[in-house]
């Protein structure tokens, strides 16, 4: 959706809000409007959607924050900073897509050993695994909470897993484990 599109969205929920006047009840209704378009357009870890979430006190407030939530969204994006990225993840980008691309030449070369592209590329990928909360950062847990998510299929979890094993095969030496499972794929 483009900005005119965002802004169009935001002032017809201004106006709800503004409709709702002192209704306690309509306000209500309005924030689960509001707390839907920011989870959406916001994202769901987003400090906009929180204070959406935790507007409720008197209806002045109330209807206060929430206008006031609106507008913040709206200045940041005319801001231009929804969906930029950050000059440091940028960086960890430019490094990742630097280290695929090594994988792709490993894998193109002849007399490669194909262990050394599958350990390249699963500690690339096991690097990038961000935001597990208490969880163990691996190849195996991104899958659980991408299918958790419903990101992927139950397939494409057993993949994973079949990979991920072949690369702690090829990263530890275990080379009748690695050809024996890796003829399996």
């Amino acid at each position: 959706m483009d900005n005119a599109a965002l802004f169009k969205h935001i002032e017809r929920l201004k106006q709800i809000v503004l409709i709702a006047g002192r209704n306690y009840s309509e306000l209500l209704g309005a924030k689960a409007q509001i707390t839907e378009f920011l989870r959406d357009f916001a994202g769901p870890k987003s400090s906009f959607l929180k204070m959406a979430e935790e507007s409720q006190a008197s209806v002045e407030i109330f209807q206060s924050r929430l206008l006031s939530v609106l507008d913040s969204f709206k200045s940041y994006v005319e801001a231009g900073l929804q969906g930029q990225v950050s000059p440091a993840r940028r960086a960890q980008l430019d490094v990742v897509s630097d280290f695929l691309e090594q994988v792709q030449l490993l894998l193109d070369a002849k007399g490669v050993h194909p262990a050394a592209p599958i350990v390249l590329v699963g500690a690339t990928l096991e690097t990038e695994v961000l935001s597990l909360g208490n969880r163990k950062p691996s190849l195996d847990t991104y899958s659980q909470i991408l299918a958790a998510e419903g990101k992927i299929t139950k397939q494409d979890v057993k993949d994973l897993a079949a990979w991920g094993g072949l690369r702690n095969h090829a990263a530890h030496g275990e080379w009748a484990k690695y050809l024996t499972s890796s003829a399996h794929l």
